[in-house]
């Protein structure tokens, strides 16, 4: 660890830079919790005026039907706040991150964010009620030439483009709502549920977070808020447009996938965005790029002999990377054996001193009626495509918990619907993503990603014995499926299914 070489009184955490990242290669910055108890978001000086991102996160989960704060609640490989949070690290105007979260979580709150995210600058209480704790927010901060964007700890969804259009509003306005239109019908009732009116919905929109203010304003809002018994109000802007009427506040366009999670549905529908989003895999750009990433890494591949862990090894090795391939055709290693496995493994790390990535590509695949597939079949097909990747997982977990490295899967289409003559192959497949997911979420503290390759009919000897010769340039190629495996090694994703599709034709 490199010393530290930059320290800040008062306000900002010291930093230190770290080593470098395991798997990108980047050098963290970070940054030293100092006592929260002592900790003042205060001004100490004269500065030029900082944009917080305020994250409340406050929620107990009651309507979820759960025993920790919703925002706790692992989706995609990281808990909700994490992936809110994130979003906040790493959008480049934000200077510093509030996390207000529910009394008495703060301490798990501090170590569950750890020293990851540098522009954390305090995990403190909230209050009982959504308006409280923006209130504390505000007492915390201090200093009213800064720009607040309060956003939902439960929206995990949010684009970062986003957050660059409410601090730009910001520069023209002093409180900024993100809306979206309404795509369905608004009615008006009276008590007895009667429709009264039916309003044009070209005019009205649809609230979300974030909401973005000039701190004084918001301030002065509260501050005459306090002073009115009868005061209710369900979000800031509210708060703004009662109190404090002459104050225009300005609306930027938010996204129908910002979803807040509410209810347990929303968690469902979460889970399915971040999969969408993982549609097309993390790339470096370039092969020069991709070698900055890799190179030094100590991969160990199953099934490595021909075909996408045939290419994975060549490629790997042309980055730079330490490569040992095991196959049942090259080495004689059957990933059902677990004891080998094992051996493999410690083999590796005792030639190597480490290992980096582990990635299993060994399957077969056994087509056919259940029915008329005999027993031993059926055996080798879920031993092989399912229980010797958990062999795999086992066996390598102390040593990719050492390097935080990265364990990576393969699944077919078929995972997420099972095919006529492909029943025991299809839900092992669906199996392995599933054990990608619990994996990512089981290993998240010890920073191991876990990820699952989903490619579109790929060009393989496996493929041409299970279905002959095909027109070529309707199949990937079984290198640019390589590539894109190791475009997602060398990324912080986990807990994701990651297809790899072929590039239309031009017409």
């Amino acid at each position: 660890m490199a010393s530290d070489d930059a320290t800040m009184d008062g306000f900002g955490p010291s930093h230190t830079f770290g080593d470098p990242d395991p798997v990108t290669g980047s050098i963290p910055i970070i940054a030293r919790r100092t006592d929260p108890s002592r900790r003042s978001l205060r001004q100490q000086g004269p500065r030029v005026a900082r944009t917080f991102g305020v994250i409340l996160a406050g929620g107990v989960g009651t309507r979820v039907g759960l025993k920790v704060p919703k925002q706790l609640v692992k989706v995609a490989g990281k808990t909700i706040l994490e992936h809110t949070v994130t979003v906040f690290e790493q959008a480049p105007e934000i200077d510093e991150i509030i996390v207000m979260i529910t009394p008495g979580w703060e301490s798990r709150i501090r170590d569950l964010l750890g020293d990851r995210y540098p522009k954390v600058g305090a995990v403190l209480a909230g209050g009982e009620t959504r308006n409280e704790t923006t209130r504390l927010a505000i007492e915390a901060i201090g200093s009213d030439d800064a720009k607040l964007i309060m956003h939902d700890a439960v929206r995990p969804l949010l684009d970062p483009q986003i957050i660059a259009d409410c601090v730009t509003a910001l520069d023209s306005y002093a409180a900024v709502d993100v809306v979206i239109p309404s795509a369905d019908t608004l009615v008006e009732v009276d008590d007895h549920d009667i429709i009264t009116a039916i309003p044009d919905r070209s005019r009205f929109r649809r609230g979300q977070t974030p909401q973005a203010f000039r701190l004084g304003v918001l301030r002065e809002a509260y501050g005459r808020a306090a002073r009115d018994y009868s005061f209710r109000a369900t979000d800031d802007c509210g708060v703004v447009l009662h109190y404090m009427p002459e104050v225009p506040i300005k609306t930027v366009t938010g996204a129908e996938h910002n979803i807040k999670v509410t209810y347990p549905v929303d968690l469902y529908i979460a889970d399915r965005l971040f999969q969408l989003r993982s549609a097309g895999t993390p790339t470096y750009g370039t092969a020069a790029s991709r070698e900055d990433a890799l190179r030094g890494k100590v991969f160990v591949v199953f099934g490595g002999s021909y075909g996408i862990g045939g290419e994975i090894c060549r490629l790997a090795a042309e980055h730079g990377a330490h490569v040992v391939e095991h196959s049942r055709s090259s080495t004689g290693l059957d990933i059902r054996d677990a004891e080998k496995v094992r051996a493999a493994i410690e083999a590796a790390a005792s030639a190597h001193g480490r290992i980096d990535a582990v990635i299993v590509t060994a399957g077969v695949l056994k087509m056919g009626p259940l029915s008329e597939t005999d027993d031993d079949e059926i055996r080798e097909s879920i031993d092989v495509n399912y229980v010797g990747p958990i062999h795999i997982a086992k066996a390598s977990y102390p040593h990719l918990a050492a390097t935080g490295g990265h364990l990576l899967y393969f699944t077919s289409s078929s995972y997420t619907r099972g095919r006529k003559s492909y029943a025991v192959y299809s839900s092992a497949k669906a199996a392995v993503v599933n054990l990608t997911q619990a994996l990512a979420e089981e290993w998240t503290d010890e920073r191991i990603k876990v990820n699952v390759i989903n490619p579109e009919r790929t060009a393989t000897p496996m493929r041409t014995q299970a279905f002959g010769d095909e027109e070529a340039t309707t199949l990937l190629s079984a290198e640019a499926v390589a590539e894109a495996s190791l475009d997602v090694i060398a990324s912080d994703a986990t807990g994701q299914v990651f297809d790899v599709r072929l590039e239309p034709a031009e017409a």
